[in-house]
């Protein structure tokens, strides 16, 4: 557990999260090097605009911060979403490699 919330400022509403739709627009999500006005030009970090965060996914309180429990839920259910794409073409790919076998065709060495 990262830190403790105290029970009065516990989440309330709970909704169920669609995580394809969340990767997908993910995906389209500008990502940029930048810098702060007040830092120096050597310094520069990674990430999306505030304002294109909120546009894109309606997350926060406004569109001038990025709060990084929305960034840790954008990027956690996306990994989720991820994970599912891979196990499911992995299970298409042994389908296949039986189907290939059968057939009495040799099957290439795994890469694993």
């Amino acid at each position: 557990m990262l830190f403790r919330r105290p029970r009065a400022r516990a989440p309330v509403q709970h909704e169920p999260v669609k995580g394809q739709e969340v990767l997908e627009k993910l995906a389209t999500l500008p990502i940029s090097t930048w810098n702060y006005k007040w830092e120096s030009a050597q310094v520069r970090h990674l990430g999306p605009m505030a304002q294109d965060f909120a546009a894109t996914f309606g997350l926060g309180d406004n569109d001038r911060r990025i709060n990084v429990v929305d960034a840790n839920g954008v990027v956690m259910v996306s990994i989720q979403a991820l994970y599912r794409r891979l196990e499911a073409l992995q299970a298409e790919v042994q389908a296949l490699r039986a189907v290939r076998t059968h057939e009495g065709k040799s099957e290439p060495p795994s890469s694993q």
